[in-house]
């Protein structure tokens, strides 16, 4: 049995969901298509009122001026700013790696017959910034200095208008060229849209609460979108030399993000399974985010128990969550195995947390099974790859007949008199 073929034998549920992560999405789908029409037919204006709905925010001037993008980097503390550069520094640093593994390319195909491609970096891309309960100093990173590497001429940041200060100074840091204090589906629509202050965007990226993900799915056609970002998830796979303790760890850090984010444990070791959800009762006594941290692991936690390595791998695969983390005896081989997954973190020194704050990797990442089809937000999603040939006289003999015979038989006539038009003259 493989993953590719059949759907993993279900597994024995030591903890079990309670909840499906897919909610009813009309409610939200119903109030973002209202904001997104205001915001069409009134600009500025519409953007101002949602903010003074949603946000309680009262604001003339949407962006951040150049003087108070300052003020709040001279606000932020020594230490998180030295934090912040060193995790700008590495995701600098991954980034230029990756956009050197992108090539442009001219091959002669046939003789006289050149074809290629070019990368050309995006003119503008709207990089959405969450607030959230925390001021996460890594979400502008990862959003703003891979375009900035891309070339992107202009990167818009908006972040909400409650949003911490110290938000504004990493988005500053991070490259932005202008800082907008618009949240929400209102930011989408105003990016997607264009008003009287906030330019049109060519490409919005950045994860956001359900109404900016819906605004992202509504918008998404005349701009670009990276892309549905759900919450969050975290799974791990572990045999019997698993450490109970470290994973336990290492779910609650990612439980602790939102009450709906999916964590998990899947392994073949009973014992291992046992002592996990004892840890996490345990470690869940004293910590201090155990409200939401709680609630996300009633509603959304598993521990699953499965035969064999095989049917590890399977249901990994099925599963393809946004983290996924390696806890076996050879995690390197194990690695290897697998196909479906947002981003791979291999043996135990290897935390999502590292990933989430500084290590390099983008924290962007597919959710609610994307992971089957998609990467995470990376820079070559700031480029875009575009086609372009010419022929010589040569090449026209090659490809201009059987082009001309197959727009004939297609009963397309203007298509065979333009390829054979050239093939006329030359023969002339």
């Amino acid at each position: 049995m493989t993953s590719e073929t059949t759907s993993p034998k279900a597994p024995v549920f030591i903890k079990a969901p309670s909840r499906n992560a897919t909610a009813d999405n009309a409610p939200v789908e119903t109030l973002v298509t209202e904001v997104i029409a205001r915001v069409r037919a009134e600009g500025d204006a519409a953007v101002r009122d949602y903010s003074r709905q949603f946000d309680k925010a009262e604001l003339e001037v949407f962006e951040v001026s150049e003087a108070d993008r300052l003020a709040a980097l001279e606000e932020l503390d020594p230490q998180t700013r030295a934090d912040t550069e060193f995790a700008i520094t590495n995701v600098t640093n991954f980034a230029k790696a990756q956009l050197g593994t992108l090539s442009a390319l001219d091959v002669e195909i046939l003789p006289g017959v050149h074809l290629g491609h070019r990368n050309i970096p995006l003119d503008r891309v709207g990089c959405y910034v969450p607030g959230g309960r925390f001021p996460l100093l890594s979400a502008p990173i990862m959003t703003i200095v891979p375009a900035k590497v891309a070339g992107v001429k202009e990167v818009v940041a908006c972040l909400p208008p409650n949003a911490h200060r110290a938000m504004i100074a990493g988005c500053h840091l991070a490259g932005a060229d202008r800082i907008f204090r618009i949240g929400g589906a209102q930011a989408i629509a105003a990016m997607a849209l264009g008003t009287e202050s906030v330019p049109k965007v060519d490409k919005i990226v950045g994860p956001g609460n359900a109404f900016v993900n819906e605004a992202k799915r509504q918008v998404f056609g005349p701009v670009g979108i990276d892309q549905l970002a759900g919450p969050s998830e975290i799974f791990v796979l572990a045999d019997e030399t698993g450490d109970a303790e470290m994973i336990a760890t290492d779910l609650l850090a990612q439980a602790e993000h939102d009450v709906r984010t999916r964590v998990g444990l899947i392994t073949t070791h009973k014992p291992l399974a046992d002592a996990v959800l004892a840890e996490v009762e345990r470690q869940l006594s004293d910590l201090s985010t155990a409200e939401i941290a709680a609630r996300s692991w009633e509603d959304y936690g598993e521990i699953a128990l499965v035969e064999d390595e095989a049917a590890m791998i399977a249901y990994s695969d099925h599963v393809a969550a946004e983290h996924l983390q390696v806890h076996t005896v050879d995690p390197q081989g194990f690695a290897k195995k697998l196909s479906h997954y947002g981003s791979l973190f291999i043996g135990e020194l290897s935390s999502v947390v590292y990933s989430d704050k500084c290590s390099g990797t983008n924290h962007t990442l597919p959710t609610m099974a994307a992971g089957r089809y998609t990467g995470g937000l990376w820079v070559g999603a700031y480029i875009k790859t575009a086609t372009h040939q010419w022929l010589t006289e040569e090449g026209v003999k090659q490809v201009a007949p059987p082009a001309a015979r197959q727009a004939a038989s297609e009963g397309l006539e203007g298509h065979r008199r333009a390829a054979q038009l050239r093939l006329d003259r030359l023969q002339a």
